[in-house]
C-alpha cells in the first residue's frame, strides 16, 4: 500500500505530494517548492523518513507547480514526467514567474511522456493515469485504486473546480473531464487536490456547486 504525505510551498500555498511506498521508494508531485528554505524542508522531509524518490511528476505545468522540478531533478538525478500537451506549459512557466515577481531556473532533461491508460509503477504497486484538462492542456490526474485516492492536481477541489482563465484553460473541458474521469470514481476515493484541503468524490458530487 502506498503513503501520500503532503506539504505546502510557496506563496500560492501549493500542496506537493510524496507518495511512498513500504521499501521507502516515492514519487514527488508537483514540487512547489521555491524558496531555499522550502527545498530544504522537502529534503529533509525525504531523508528524515528514510525516504529514495524514484519518480518526478507533474500533474500539470502551471509555475506554482513546477518550481520544484529542477532542484528535485538535480538532487536525486530524476527525469520529469509529464503528459506531452504541457510541454508547452512546462516552457512558458518561467515567463509567467516574471510576470508575478516570482522568478525561477526551470527543469531543462529529458521529458518522459505520461500516455492516460498506461499506468505507473512505483515499485509493485500500479498507478493509473487519468486525463482531466481544462485547467491546463494536458492535466492528468493520479488514481491508486488499491488504496482508493486520486491526486487530481487542479482539476477538483473542495467545493471547486480549477479556475479556466488562464491560457489554454477551457470549462466545458475541465467538467467534461471532472465527471468522465474523476465522478465515476468510487464515492469513498480520497481527492488529494493542488490547493486547500483533501475531500471525497461522494461529497463532491453532494455538494460542490460547480458539478451540480
Amino acid at each position: 500500500m502506498l503513503k501520500v504525505d503532503s506539504i505546502v510551498f510557496n506563496p500560492v500555498m501549493e500542496n506537493t505530494y510524496i507518495v511512498s511506498h513500504p521499501s521507502g521508494k516515492c514519487a514527488i508531485i508537483d514540487p512547489g517548492c521555491y524558496f531555499p528554505e522550502e527545498q530544504e524542508r522537502l529534503s529533509n522531509f525525504i531523508s528524515g523518513n528514510s525516504l529514495t524518490p524514484v519518480l518526478l511528476l507533474n500533474t500539470h505545468c502551471h509555475l506554482d507547480h513546477v518550481f520544484g522540478n529542477k532542484y528535485i531533478a538535480e538532487t536525486f538525478g530524476l527525469e520529469l514526467h509529464i503528459h506531452p500537451e504541457e510541454e508547452k506549459m512546462l516552457e512558458m512557466a518561467p515567463a509567467s514567474g516574471l510576470m508575478y515577481n516570482l522568478p525561477f531556473d526551470s527543469y531543462v532533461g529529458k521529458i518522459n511522456y505520461l500516455t492516460p491508460g498506461h499506468p505507473i509503477f512505483l515499485e509493485d504497486e500500479k498507478i493509473n493515469v487519468l486525463f482531466t484538462p481544462g485547467h491546463s492542456p494536458g492535466s492528468v490526474s493520479f488514481y491508486y485504486s488499491a488504496d482508493n485516492f486520486v491526486i487530481s492536481g487542479d482539476a477538483l477541489f473542495a467545493g471547486s473546480i480549477g479556475r479556466t482563465d488562464l491560457p489554454f484553460g477551457d470549462q466545458d473541458t475541465l467538467l467534461n473531464s471532472i465527471k468522465r474521469e474523476l465522478l465515476s470514481l468510487p464515492f469513498d476515493t480520497i481527492v488529494y487536490s493542488g490547493h486547500g484541503p483533501s475531500t471525497t468524490i461522494g461529497e463532491e458530487i453532494k455538494t460542490n456547486p460547480f458539478l451540480n
